[in-house]
């Protein structure tokens, strides 16, 4: 597909969503700047649990395993609230709920910060999860509809560097923390991150239009469409090998890597420092071809996936690895959400929340069976082939999708009064 029928195809997405005059470039780049600082809280928030879960369990008194039903509610919460959030407020004006769904994230911070036992841990971390996938997707819609049509899926790339940078600086730095002063302070820095979130989308992200916004059956049914349908079970399984990996990164590293608990925060970085690289490639790539960078970025995950399994006992391969896991996710993730948008016509809300309920979906899902296979008595090299066999089946549906895609435009352009 070139990249010009790209731009046609996705340049008509938003129409209905646009604000009442375009933004200065200025205005823009403030209001993408507000919105990725919200996206470096969140994924600090989801991914800083990965590298605190030996202190979680050691001060709990309970298994790593068990610790890591912390990343499975908060999945979860996302999977829920994704959906749920995004349909009921489908005529909210979006700045105001990205407020209100910023709140949302500071109690759970603090709720997680303050928890008293694991039970009360894991309700926080649910509660956390819920406005995960609803920010990130409406903070997209509305990224994009501040730019011109062909710099759209740059815009939304720019909010995701948010999520990717937290991965340098936010995760490390809560993994530091935990080591150095308890776990708790880690998500006490969440719920600050959260609250400095709160002030800059109240002072920089403008007003959309009253009344543009679609209904709830309308968003709603754009999930029954083929293409919608496919692109999520893509991520959902997809991604999920990634989860399985990243949710024992640290017991891994020291156990099977063979390195010191004071170098996990590093590999922390080298994770965070793939994913800005690929978030900063993705947006090029995907505005050229959607199909492509999709395709490519599961197969680049299944690959690393499969060189990880291998040869994670070396500590340089392990260490790459872990980078290009950052690098392949965020090519998918992004190519995934302009495919959502461009399928989901004039009621793109629910469909740019359900892409992240689709990949913390996986995140369950990895999180889940890389416990089970671990609990096995497999080794933390199980994860790591547990997610290529998941990457597999990703790519197999995608494949299906852009197959299916491709048919139906030639059908479109063969059509007789075309």
């Amino acid at each position: 597909m070139t990249r010009s029928s790209e731009v046609a195809t996705t340049g008509s997405i938003h129409g209905a969503a646009r604000q009442p005059s375009s933004p200065t470039p200025a205005t823009a780049r403030l209001a993408i700047f507000a919105l990725a600082i919200g996206a470096f809280g969140i994924g600090t928030a989801e991914f800083a649990t990965m590298g605190l879960l030996p202190y979680i369990a050691e001060g709990f008194d309970a298994t790593i395993t068990e610790a890591s039903h912390a990343v499975s509610l908060y999945a979860i919460g996302v999977v829920i609230g994704a959906p749920l959030i995004a349909a009921l407020t489908a005529r909210m004006e979006r700045r105001r709920l990205l407020l209100a769904l910023t709140a949302l994230f500071i109690i759970g911070s603090i709720g997680s910060t303050l928890a008293p036992s694991l039970p009360w841990m894991l309700v926080s971390r649910f509660v956390t999860g819920l406005p995960h996938g609803a920010f990130l997707g409406i903070g997209a819609v509305v990224a994009s509809t501040l730019v011109s049509p062909h710099r759209r899926a740059t815009a939304m790339a720019r909010v995701m560097l948010g999520l990717t940078v937290a991965n340098i600086v936010g995760v490390p730095a809560a993994a530091a923390l935990g080591a150095q002063f308890g776990w708790r302070t880690a998500y006490g820095l969440v719920a600050l991150i959260g609250m400095l979130t709160l002030l800059a989308v109240f002072a920089l992200v403008p007003r959309s239009a009253p009344g543009l916004a679609p209904s709830i059956r309308g968003e709603l049914r754009t999930l029954k469409r083929p293409q919608v349908i496919l692109t999520l079970v893509a991520g959902s399984i997809g991604f999920g090998g990634m989860f399985a990996v990243y949710t024992f990164i640290s017991p891994t590293m020291t156990d099977l890597t063979g390195l010191s608990e004071s170098a996990v925060p590093w590999v922390l970085v080298c994770f965070g420092v793939g994913m800005t690289l690929g978030s900063l490639i993705a947006g090029p790539l995907v505005d050229r071809s959607v199909e492509k960078s999709a395709v490519g970025g599961v197969l680049s995950l299944g690959l690393v996936l499969l060189a990880f399994a291998t040869l994670a006992h070396v500590p340089a391969v392990a260490i790459a690895c872990v980078l290009l896991l950052g690098v392949a996710g965020s090519l998918f993730t992004t190519a995934l959400q302009v495919r959502l948008l461009r399928e989901s016509g004039d009621a793109p809300s629910v469909s740019a929340a359900m892409n992240h309920a689709a990949f913390n979906f996986a995140n369950a899902l990895g999180a889940f069976l890389g416990a089970v296979v671990v609990d096995a008595g497999l080794g933390y090299r199980s994860p790591a082939l547990l997610g290529t066999g998941l990457t597999v089946v990703g790519l197999a549906v995608m494949i299906v999708a852009v197959a299916t895609h491709r048919r139906a435009r030639s059908g479109a352009a063969l059509a007789p009064g075309r």
